[in-house]
């Protein structure tokens, strides 16, 4: 079910920056889950930035790696609450498990071969390409 584009798929992920770095102030936990919010969230811009996709800016990582990568992360947000022995958190459990399963279906819903396809016709109009 490949339903979002690369485009809409990168105006989720900067979306899922705020997310991260909203969520300790919005969910009221601190300590180890905000750290962790945080990094992921440079990790995600970052990540966002140098991307192969429409709304990448150096268009270095390959959108189907792009796309690998947050499945780990959302499998990582998942695990994260047990991993780093904060289950005991409820507000940061919740939002872990809760934004976990978001990224993972935003990786199923996604079609991880529109990216070159958008990238190339826009690139092609700046003439960027022959």
């Amino acid at each position: 079910m490949n339903i979002l584009n690369s485009r809409i798929h990168g105006y989720i992920d900067y979306a899922i920056v705020a997310l991260l770095v909203l969520a300790p102030s919005l969910f009221g936990f601190a300590g180890l889950p905000a750290t962790i919010c945080y990094i992921l969230a440079v990790v995600q811009l970052g990540m966002s930035l140098l991307t192969a996709y429409p709304l990448g800016v150096v268009k270095a990582i390959p959108f189907p790696i792009h796309g690998g990568i947050e499945l780990g992360a959302g499998l990582f947000l998942i695990a994260s609450p047990w991993l780093f022995n904060f289950a005991h958190i409820a507000s940061a459990q919740i939002f872990f498990i809760i934004a976990g399963v978001a990224v993972a279906l935003v990786w199923m819903v996604t079609n991880y071969r529109t990216a070159d396809t958008e990238v190339s016709t826009s690139a092609r109009y700046r003439g960027d390409y022959p």
